[in-house]
């Protein structure tokens, strides 16, 4: 299925790819991320900042082109589907080299996807459908499925939670080596200062013109340092200064000061995607439906995005968790979108026999808005009668805690609009919240199962219904996201998760 996300980049600031390929080889970037990644495994989280980083080493069998269609990456073509969408037949890119210099092969890829299926959650999702992975040669492989499963190749494709090839060898849980196939290679990771990652000389990049996050994946540059800078307005001030030659995650008040510098630009996503409160179905207070339900009405949307971006051109209090324009947009079940009625919250908490436990609000001020909205959800909930404890971690341990169900009862996160849904992380029944109802699965197996694209249209409708109803996760609304870019940078395509193949810098380090 089709779909195009909404970039909006701020200003003129974004060259053509084909500008950087004529640069030649050379440079040295600092990009401030939100800070330290929690693991450089991409199949062992979901969390964005290792997808960010960790795209430019390790790669996946597929990747999306710039208007979200599936492409092949390290597969040759596109699979050969057969018998009614079961059985899919990759052809593999032969001659593709390991940062360790090995060569890829079936075997490589076969055990890799089958680790992905153990361990990540992207992975479990679509384990109970595949019935076998195989190779056929040394250049080619089969996934056998036991049903239909329409998302597969999208899941295949995705860099969150991420099918990565790596070699056989290697695979270990935790992983111990971090060797992938990308453009770039691992050289030195210091904690909390920096991720040095070097152009990898063994590097084919495909033939194809650069689209998106496919095409020819070119190693420009001589070495991106991926620097954590937890503090929002370091970022910002590395940025004005030029310290910084991308800087991620910024608050919408830099957006005239970094207007305004001489060495950055303002980089805007807009849409970007959602802030959510995913709550905690398993255990604790929110494990009973009224209980999620009465924060979802406890809450006002409106003045937790106020409180969260303070420009209203930053965001839109709307309940359809995908925007106008989407392929997948659809108000159903949108009525129960927050209101902000303490009265209403007050009776679901009574028909919910709420005994006064505290509701635990995990958060992060690496991630500011974050915290803000926390702050304000904090004050409606107390309002309703809940008690709360507001606890602030930083993103790392914020990650792990979740994984833990006993620890929390609600934490934030956000993320941008996959373009496949089943790419949200609350759609795996083992993603922290665990939402695994027989409500959920009656109507999202139909959804998997379905290939027709109109059919899953409004499949979805049946799936957005019931995310409301048993309210396993309360959508904020819809924002823009502001970033930075070096003036000197170029060929910079913007992204929810940026990358710098491609890219390249005239700057003097």
């Amino acid at each position: 299925m089709k779909i195009r996300l909404a970039f909006l980049v701020s200003t003129a600031l974004i060259a053509a790819s084909s500008m950087a390929f004529g640069a030649g080889t050379g440079g040295v970037i600092d990009v401030a991320t939100i800070g330290e990644p929690p693991t450089l495994d991409p199949m062992a989280s979901t969390v964005d900042i290792v997808g960010m980083t960790t795209q430019h080493i390790f790669e996946t069998l597929f990747t999306f082109d710039e208007q979200w269609n599936v492409v092949p990456l390290l597969a040759e073509t596109m699979p050969a589907i057969s018998d009614g969408g079961k059985i899919y037949d990759i052809a593999l890119r032969q001659g593709i080299k390991f940062h360790d210099g090995s060569t890829m092969t079936s075997a490589d890829v076969v055990a890799s996807i089958e680790r992905w299926i153990a361990i990540a959650s992207r992975g479990k999702q679509v384990a109970a459908y595949i019935d076998s992975v195989r190779a056929q040669g040394d250049n080619a492989i089969r996934i056998t499925m036991k049903k239909p499963y329409a998302p597969l190749l999208s899941l295949l494709a995705f860099n969150n939670s991420a099918a990565v090839i790596i070699p056989k060898a290697n695979l270990a849980d935790p992983l111990t080596k971090i060797i992938g196939s990308g453009p770039y290679m691992l050289k030195e990771r210091k904690a909390d200062q920096y991720i040095q990652v070097v152009r990898f000389d063994g590097y084919t990049p495909r033939k194809e013109a650069a689209n998106g996050l496919g095409g020819a994946r070119k190693a420009i540059l001589d070495e991106i340092r991926f620097v954590p800078v937890p503090d929002a307005n370091t970022r910002l001030e590395g940025a004005i200064s030029g310290q910084f030659d991308y800087a991620d995650s910024l608050a919408p008040e830099g957006y005239g000061r970094l207007s305004a510098s001489t060495a950055s630009d303002p980089v805007v996503l807009k849409p970007f995607g959602t802030p959510i409160l995913q709550m905690n179905t398993k255990q604790g207070v929110l494990s009973t439906k009224e209980l999620r339900q009465a924060v979802q009405v406890a809450l006002n949307p409106e003045d937790m995005l106020l409180a969260a971006f303070g420009n209203p051109e930053f965001f839109t209090a709307t309940g359809a968790y995908y925007p106008e324009g989407y392929a997948w947009h659809t108000d159903a079940g949108v009525a129960r979108y927050g209101t902000g009625d303490p009265e209403a919250a007050a009776e679901l908490m009574k028909q919910g026999g709420y005994d006064g436990r505290p509701i635990r609000i995990l958060t992060s001020r690496q991630y500011e808005f974050h915290y803000k909205m926390a702050q304000v959800a904090a004050e409606y909930l107390k309002a309703s009668g809940f008690k709360v404890e507001l606890e602030v971690f930083d993103w790392a341990t914020l990650t792990t805690r979740r994984a833990d169900p006993a620890l929390w009862d609600i934490f934030i996160t956000h993320g941008p609009f996959p373009p496949e849904p089943a790419l949200n992380g609350w759609m795996s029944d083992s993603y922290p919240g665990w939402w695994a109802t027989p409500g959920k699965a009656k109507v999202i197996e139909p959804f998997l199962t379905e290939s027709d694209p109109e059919k899953r249209k409004a499949l979805w409708a049946d799936v957005q219904t019931t995310f409301y109803e048993e309210a396993p996760v309360f959508k904020v609304g819809d924002f823009n996201a502001l970033a930075s870019k070096g003036k000197m940078l170029q060929g910079l395509h913007a992204s929810p998760w940026p990358y710098f193949w491609n890219v390249s810098t005239n700057k003097k380090h």
